[in-house]
C-alpha cells in the first residue's frame, strides 16, 4: 500500500511540475532578477547543444542536467544544419529543434534559445551557412542588406515554428529567454559605423518578433532596451549589466574548454567551476549558464575552427558520451542545492558587504523576515585564512566560498569535494561479424584527378572559395619535365619539394607515391612543407590534395579567411630552384568515393571493391568497408582509431566524423601532473596529453547501431592499418571518494533526492555505480590520514583497521552508498590532533 501510495504522490507531484510550464506564463525582469509569473526565480542553466548529440540520449541528458540541480537547458540554434540552401529548411535527426525543445518541457525545466544566428560554438563557419558568402555584395556580421535580410529571415522562420508548436512561455512552452547574435561586442569596432547600426538594427528586430519573452545579447556593451546585455567568461562575479534596471546574467561560464587536433587536452578543476560559480551569486547574479555542461560530439564536418577535434567533450560535467563527470557533476550538484537554501532571501533581501581581512569578505543577506544568507569568500590563491565571522571562527582554504544559509552554518566550500569519482574505463572490442573475425572490403584511389578535371587554371585557387564546403579535399595537379642531363641523376641525391599553403593541410604525392602531409594547427592555420622527393626522366606529375579541416568559427570579416597552397617549388635542379606556381594547375573537387557515395555502403553501381581477411596496411587514398555486429551490452560505444592516419568514417550512412590521432605538438613539460585549483584559469593552466594522440576514441552513438549487419566504413586520406580498428565500450568499472572530516555536507544522499538536510553537518562519503552493476568489491578503505588519488591511495600511520568492515558494511552489493563520518562509524580517540580523512575505492560490476 504504501508503494501504491508513493508511485501515486510521485506521479502527481511530477506531472504538476509538467502542467505549471503548460499554463502561459509571464516572464519579465527587473534589475534584480527575472520574474516569472510575479515571483523572482534564480537559475542554473546548462547549455546541451542539440545536434551534438542524438535525439535517443536528449532525454537521458535532460534527465541527468536536472538530477544535477539544474532548471533550465540552453541551446544555440545552427543556422547552417537548418537551412541548407536558401529557402530549403531541414529539421530531422538531430536537428529536431521542435522535439528538442518538447523534451525539456516534458521534464518540468525552462528553455534558453539563443538563436543568434551567429553562433560561434566552434561549430562549422560559426553557424551561418556558406552558400550566403556567395550572395553577391554580401559581409557578414554588419550594416548589409543581403546579409540582414537572410538573418532577419531565418530568425523570423524559428520564432515562427517555436509560436506554432507553443513553446514560448507566454504560451505556455518552456522557453523564457531568447538570444539574438553572439559576443558581437568584440568585433563591433572593426566594422565602423556599419557595426553600431547593425547590433542596434539586430536588437530592434528581434525584439519585434513579439515573442513574449525578454531577448538577451551577450557581450553586447551598446544593448538597447528593452534587450539585456550579458556575460560570457571563466569568471563574471564582478559583471554589471550596462543599466542597473537588467538582471545579472552569465551565459556562458565555460567548466573546460574546446581541443584541437594537435593541441592539448584542457581541464578545468570542479573547485574553481565552483568558486566561478559561488562568487557570481555571491555578488549578485540570478540566472547562470554553464557552456557547456553537455560537450558531445560535432559529428560529420561540422566541427569549425579550424582544426576542432571532432570531440567536444569540454570537459564538461556530462561527459561526450552522456555519463556524468565525476567528481565535477557531484560537486556542482551539491553547490547548486546549498545555493537554492539561500534562494529567497538573496533576490528579495538586501545585501551588506563585510570585509574579515586581507583577501576575505563576506556578503551578507537579509529580509525583514529575518532571514540570513551569508557567502565568505577567500580571494587568496594561496593561503588558507582563518576568520571571525558573528563570533564564530570560519576557516576557509584558499581561492575558496563558504556558503551559509542561516549566516551560522556553513553547508558547502567550493575547495572541498565530497563527491565521489568516477573510474572509467575503454573495454576494446573486437570488429565481428557473426560473432566471427570481419572480412574488409577495399577500394584504392589513384592520386591526383579522377575523371575529367572540373577546371584548369595557370596558378592557384582558393581552398574554400572553391569546393564551398561541399567537401574537405580538393585535387590540384601539374607536371614537370626531367632531364637526362640533369646532375641529380647522376648522383642518385633527391631534389626538394617546397610547398607553401595559407592552410589547412595537403597530402603530396609526386608519381602516384605518397611523400608526406603538411599542416597547420589549431593557433596557425598557415604551413610550409618541404621533403625530398623522387623523380625520373622525362613527365613526372605532381598531385597535392588539398585539405579543409574546419572553416573560421569568429572573428572580424573572417568569411573572407581563405585556405589553400599558394606557392610550390621544386629545389635542387640544374637550373636552381624552379617555381611551379603559374604552371598550369588542373582541379577536381573532391575525392572519387565521395562521387561514388561510398560511405552509403555499396555506393553507385559499377563500384568494385576487393575483398580481403587481410586488408592493405599504409596505403593512402583508401576505402575500407565492413559488415560489423553491434558491440555487446549497452554502455556507450567508442571507435579506437589509434592506428589509423587521417581521415572520415560513417556507420550505416551516418557521419562519425573526422578521425585524426594527431600527436600532440607540445612536449610533456608543457603539461601539468597535477592541477592547483588555486587562481585564475586560462585555457593552458591545467592541460593533459602532450605529446600524445589528440584524439584516438571517437563516439558512434548506440542508437545508430542494428542488432547485426551494421556498415562501417572508412577513407583514409594517408595510411593506417585497419585491423586495429577496435570498438570500445566507455564503462564506469569503479567509484573512489575521499572526504576529511572537517568538511561541510548539505546531505545529499543520492541524484534522485531532492531533500536537504543539515543534520549535525557531518560529511558523507558517496560512492555509486552508473547502469546495472553493483559495487561488487572494496579495493580500498582507510579512515585516518590515507594519501594518494583514486587508484593509487596509501594507507597513512593512522588508520581505523575496521574501515574496511564499516565500508563493506555499508556499500557491498548497492547500487550507491553513503558512509558517515561519525563516531558510531568510527574510533573518536584515533589520531588525536590530526584532520581525519576516509578514502574509499570500490569496484563496480
Amino acid at each position: 500500500m504504501k508503494e501504491k501510495l508513493c508511485f501515486v504522490v510521485c506521479f502527481f507531484f511530477l506531472h504538476a511540475s509538467f502542467f505549471t510550464l503548460v499554463l502561459s506564463s509571464n516572464v519579465s525582469y527587473d534589475g534584480r532578477s527575472l520574474i516569472i509569473d510575479g515571483q523572482r526565480k534564480l537559475l542554473i542553466s546548462a547549455s546541451i547543444h542539440y545536434p551534438r548529440s542524438v535525439p535517443a540520449m536528449w532525454p537521458g541528458l535532460v534527465k541527468a542536467a536536472k538530477e544535477g540541480g539544474v532548471d533550465v537547458i540552453e541551446t544555440y540554434v545552427f543556422w547552417n544544419g537548418h537551412e541548407l540552401s536558401p529557402g530549403n529548411y531541414y529539421f530531422g535527426g538531430r536537428f529536431d529543434l521542435v522535439k528538442f525543445a518538447k523534451i525539456v518541457q516534458q521534464a518540468g525545466m525552462y528553455l534558453i534559445l539563443r538563436i543568434g544566428p551567429f553562433v560561434a560554438a566552434e561549430w562549422n563557419y560559426g553557424g551561418v551557412p556558406v552558400w550566403l558568402h556567395y550572395i553577391p555584395g554580401t559581409v557578414f556580421r554588419t550594416y548589409n542588406e543581403p546579409f540582414m535580410y537572410h538573418m532577419q529571415k531565418f530568425t523570423t522562420y524559428i520564432v515562427n515554428l517555436m509560436k506554432n508548436e507553443k513553446l514560448f512561455a507566454s504560451q505556455g512552452g518552456p522557453i523564457i529567454l531568447s538570444q539574438v547574435e553572439n559576443e558581437y561586442g568584440y568585433y563591433e569596432s572593426f566594422y565602423g559605423e556599419g557595426g553600431k547600426k547593425y547590433a542596434q538594427w539586430a536588437a530592434k528586430m528581434a525584439v519585434a518578433q513579439n515573442t513574449g519573452v525578454p531577448w538577451i545579447m551577450c557581450q553586447q556593451w551598446d544593448a538597447p532596451d528593452p534587450v539585456i546585455d550579458t556575460c560570457n567568461s571563466f569568471y563574471c562575479d564582478q559583471f554589471k549589466p550596462t543599466s542597473p534596471n537588467r538582471p545579472k546574467i552569465w551565459t556562458e561560464n565555460w567548466p573546460g574548454w574546446f581541443k584541437t587536433f594537435g593541441g592539448r587536452d584542457p581541464h578545468r578543476p570542479a573547485e574553481d567551476v565552483a568558486y566561478s560559480v559561488a562568487r557570481f551569486f555571491q555578488k549578485g547574479g540570478s540566472v547562470h549558464n554553464y557552456y557547456m555542461y553537455h560537450g558531445g560530439t560535432n559529428f560529420g564536418r561540422t566541427a569549425g575552427g579550424p582544426f576542432i577535434t571532432t570531440s567536444y567533450d569540454y570537459d564538461a560535467p556530462i561527459d561526450e558520451y552522456g555519463l556524468p563527470r565525476l567528481p565535477k557533476w557531484g560537486h556542482l550538484k551539491e553547490l547548486h542545492k546549498a545555493i537554492k537554501l539561500c534562494e529567497s532571501v538573496l533576490l528579495n533581501g538586501k545585501s551588506v558587504n563585510i570585509s574579515l581581512g586581507p583577501s576575505v569578505e563576506a556578503d551578507v543577506y537579509t529580509d525583514p523576515s529575518g532571514a540570513c544568507a551569508a557567502f565568505i569568500a577567500n580571494i587568496d590563491d594561496k593561503n588558507d585564512k582563518t576568520v571571525e565571522f558573528r563570533n564564530t571562527s570560519y576557516h576557509l582554504p584558499a581561492w575558496s566560498v563558504s556558503i551559509l544559509p542561516d549566516c551560522k552554518n556553513v553547508v558547502f566550500n567550493t575547495a572541498k569535494v565530497t563527491s565521489h569519482v568516477n573510474v572509467v574505463a575503454m573495454i576494446p572490442e573486437k570488429l565481428r561479424q557473426s560473432g566471427k573475425h570481419v572480412k574488409w572490403d577495399v577500394l584504392k584511389e589513384n592520386a591526383g584527378i579522377w575523371g575529367k578535371a572540373d577546371f584548369v587554371k595557370n596558378g592557384f585557387v582558393d581552398h574554400i572559395n572553391t569546393t564551398k564546403d561541399t567537401t574537405d579535399y580538393l585535387w590540384q595537379t601539374t607536371s614537370i619535365l626531367v632531364d637526362e642531363n640533369e646532375e641529380f641523376l647522376m648522383k642518385g641525391s633527391k631534389p626538394v619539394l617546397l610547398i607553401e599553403s595559407k592552410g589547412h593541410a595537403l597530402h603530396a604525392f609526386v608519381n602516384q607515391e605518397y611523400q608526406g602531409t603538411g599542416t597547420g594547427n589549431g593557433t596557425h592555420s598557415p604551413f610550409n612543407f618541404t621533403s625530398p622527393v623522387s623523380l625520373s626522366t622525362g613527365k613526372n606529375e605532381i598531385a597535392l590534395l588539398s585539405l579543409a579541416v574546419g572553416l573560421p568559427t569568429a572573428g572580424p570579416f573572417y568569411e573572407f579567411v581563405g585556405a589553400g597552397v599558394t606557392s610550390v617549388k621544386i629545389k635542387g635542379l640544374n637550373n636552381g630552384t624552379i617555381d611551379l606556381s603559374s604552371h598550369a594547375w588542373s582541379y577536381k573537387i573532391g575525392v572519387q568515393g565521395e562521387h561514388l557515395q561510398l560511405y552509403q555502403g555499396d555506393g553507385l553501381n559499377n563500384v568494385k571493391w576487393t575483398s580481403s581477411s587481410k586488408p592493405p596496411k599504409g596505403k593512402p587514398l583508401t576505402w575500407y568497408k565492413a559488415i560489423v555486429d553491434a558491440p555487446p551490452g549497452d554502455e556507450p560505444v567508442g571507435l579506437d582509431m589509434l592506428h589509423m592516419g587521417k581521415g572520415l568514417a560513417w556507420l550505416n550512412g551516418e557521419e562519425i566524423g573526422r578521425y585524426w590521432p594527431r600527436i600532440s605538438e607540445f612536449k610533456k613539460e608543457d603539461c601539468v601532473q597535477e592541477c592547483d585549483y588555486r587562481g585564475k584559469f586560462d585555457p593552458d593552466k591545467c592541460d593533459t596529453g602532450c605529446g600524445e594522440p589528440t584524439q584516438k576514441w571517437y563516439h558512434v552513438p548506440r542508437s545508430w547501431f542494428k542488432p547485426s549487419g551494421n556498415i562501417l566504413v572508412f577513407f583514409e586520406e594517408k595510411g593506417g592499418d585497419p585491423t586495429k580498428i577496435r570498438f570500445v565500450r566507455r564503462k564506469v568499472s569503479g567509484a573512489c571518494a575521499l572526504v576529511a572530516e572537517d568538511y561541510p555536507s548539505v546531505r545529499i544522499h543520492s541524484k534522485g533526492d531532492d531533500k536537504v538536510e543539515n543534520n549535525k553537518n557531518t560529511p558523507l562519503a558517496h560512492i555509486a555505480c552508473l547502469g546495472e552493476t553493483i559495487i561488487s568489491a572494496i579495493k580500498f578503505a582507510s579512515f585516518g590520514n590515507p594519501s594518494g588519488t583514486c587508484g593509487s591511495y596509501l594507507k597513512g600511520d593512522c588508520h581505523d583497521p575496521n574501515s574496511n568492515m564499516v565500508v563493506e558494511k555499508a556499500c557491498l552489493n548497492k547500487k550507491e552508498c553513503a558512509i558517515d563520518l561519525t563516531e558510531e562509524n568510527f574510533k573518536t580517540n584515533l589520531c588525536p590532533g590530526l584532520s581525519r580523512k576516509l578514502a574509499v575505492e570500490a569496484i563496480c560490476r
